[in-house]
């Protein structure tokens, strides 16, 4: 059976490519020639969001050499263990929320320390999967579309989160 999906998920993406010209082409367009424009403003909005995230990752570097994160990790330990929680859990909640590639690096450390199948490794990974990174996404796409509103979004955002960790340590069997 794992054979098969193997199997399956190495021509998906060929075949989508492959549709997707193969209707172009039915269609009657120039399919070459709006990959070139749609990569052309691809570009363009890369260019325009690059000081963004190299802000955020500059920041969350900074924040991660500086001890911040052990320090917040140690400060809220009372409380995260005596619900039974790792105190490493929330350092990583709070940089999900900026960057998902500083996030695994976490994430890795956790690991190696409780390992992946320990009830630790087992919040964080699926806390990984049900937590987004808000400050990042808000932060590019509203960068790209201009928006100045923000205010509703960053609350659903956080109280998704908040609703995310909690799943993530009912689901791993708190």
């Amino acid at each position: 059976m794992a054979g098969v999906l193997s199997n399956i998920s190495n021509i998906v993406i060929p075949l989508v490519i492959f549709y997707i010209v193969a209707y172009g082409i039915a269609a009657k367009t120039a399919v070459y020639d709006d990959f070139i424009h749609g990569a052309k403003e691809g570009f363009k909005t890369v260019v325009q969001i690059a000081p963004t995230l190299v802000g955020l990752m500059v920041g969350v570097g900074v924040l991660r050499a500086s001890g911040f994160l052990d320090f917040l990790g140690s400060i809220t330990s009372r409380f995260t263990e005596s619900l039974g929680l790792s105190p490493d859990l929330i350092p990583l909640i709070f940089i999900k929320m900026f960057s998902s590639s500083a996030a695994t690096g976490l994430v890795l450390d956790i690991f190696k320390t409780y390992g992946p199948d320990s009830l630790t490794g087992m919040i964080t990974s699926i806390m990984m999967s049900c937590t987004e990174t808000v400050f990042y996404t808000m932060s590019v796409y509203y960068m790209a579309a201009k928006v100045t509103k923000t205010k509703w979004t960053l609350s659903g955002a956080l109280i998704s989160t908040f609703a995310g960790v909690a799943a993530s340590i009912i689901l791993a069997g708190l």
